[in-house]
């Protein structure tokens, strides 16, 4: 199979990307309105950066209509969000929160979910995930026009909170504890369950 961009709708091709580009991590990212009503939406186009300075990042597309997700409309007129991480226990309750509602409308509410108060940013954190990241605006970068164009979010991370009980003995993050999830194409979704190591290959010498 040979698929070019050009002669494909553009979502046919995304459905290509997010059907080969797997397992993605989400970021489940709440953010408050001007108004101070808080948002919540999950985006599995996401990732961390770089610890130096400490930077994650997270691409909300345009919805069908071309225009931005609330979520972009509230960090554009903040300068701050969380990104608050999905284990499987929240799966269901995350899902719903990828409901287009009313800008304005808090998903904290209509879901059945608990926010916390944030302490170094005004978005809230959300009670029910295990790490929360408080994340101050670096820049946004608009990729495309349209439907499905691109808002690329790079946030700093000002101050990370980690539950103590999914850390191990040795004060790291024990995946079997955080137990996350991950995106894959259409409706499928992945839990870190299963996994193996591979010991870092020692630096050849000349």
């Amino acid at each position: 199979m040979r698929a070019d961009p050009k002669d494909l709708h553009i979502r046919e091709f995304y459905q290509l990307m997010i059907g080969a580009i797997t397992p993605r991590p989400i970021a489940w990212v709440s953010t408050v309105s001007p108004k101070g009503i808080p948002n919540l939406a999950p985006f599995s186009f996401f990732n961390g950066v770089t610890s130096n300075p400490p930077t994650v990042v997270f691409s909300p597309v345009n919805n069908r209509h071309g225009r931005k997700k609330d979520t972009v409309l509230n960090i554009e007129a903040t300068k701050q969000f969380v990104v608050n991480v999905v284990s499987f226990d929240a799966a269901e309750k995350m899902n719903a929160t990828s409901t287009e509602f009313d800008y304005e409308v808090s998903e904290f509410d209509e879901c059945g979910l608990t926010a916390i108060p944030s302490e170094k940013v005004k978005p809230p954190r959300v009670k029910e995930a295990r790490v929360h990241m408080e994340c101050e605006l670096d820049r946004i970068i608009n990729i495309g026009d349209g439907p499905l164009a691109a808002n690329l979010v790079l946030g700093r991370i000002v101050l990370m909170h980690v539950d103590d009980g999914v850390l191990g003995a040795d004060g790291a993050v024990d995946p079997a504890k955080l137990d996350t999830i991950g995106r894959m194409g259409g409706e499928y979704y992945c839990r870190t369950t299963e996994r193996f190591t591979l010991p870092r290959p020692a630096p050849r010498k000349n």
